[in-house]
């Protein structure tokens, strides 16, 4: 049952996501598929999800314990700072500390994860800004 109630509740977020989407203020100079088309795959693919968890539920399911749960709603929260903290401190730097919790949150060392977390956002930083020429948030420090 918990895995119905579950795919009810991605089945709602992917409505409104799609409503959502249709607030989306289109420019008359923009490309072919327009900022509405990425966001609206993703909620299609998550409402088709949900929609086969609701047909045909795990018989068994099991569900994380207290301290599992406790690291989840940890790592939502540091990607709705990283959301918040993206305009105000930049991709850069952003990018540094939400990699490093990741990394170490995925069994790295402390070492490790402040390496992974600086190779990794200043590579996509490269490769977005550089190469694809696409502009990304600019911080204080302007990158």
């Amino acid at each position: 049952m918990s895995d119905r109630i579950f795919g009810g509740i991605v089945l709602t977020v992917s409505f409104l996501m799609m409503w959502a989407t249709t607030l989306i203020e289109e420019s008359f100079i923009q490309d072919p598929l327009g900022p509405k088309a990425f966001p609206l795959v993703i909620a299609a693919v998550m409402a088709l999800a949900a929609v086969a968890l609701m047909i045909k539920p795990d018989a068994n399911p099991e569900w994380p314990d207290l301290r599992k749960m406790a690291e989840l709603v940890a790592t939502v929260g540091v990607l709705v700072a990283y959301a918040q903290l993206l305009p105000v401190v930049g991709f850069v730097v952003a990018t540094m500390f939400v990699t490093a919790f990741l990394c170490w949150r995925l069994g790295a060392s402390a070492r490790q994860s402040v390496q992974g977390g600086v190779l990794i956002a200043l590579g996509v930083y490269a490769l977005f800004q550089h190469v694809l020429g696409l502009n990304l948030a600019r911080g204080p420090w302007g990158f």
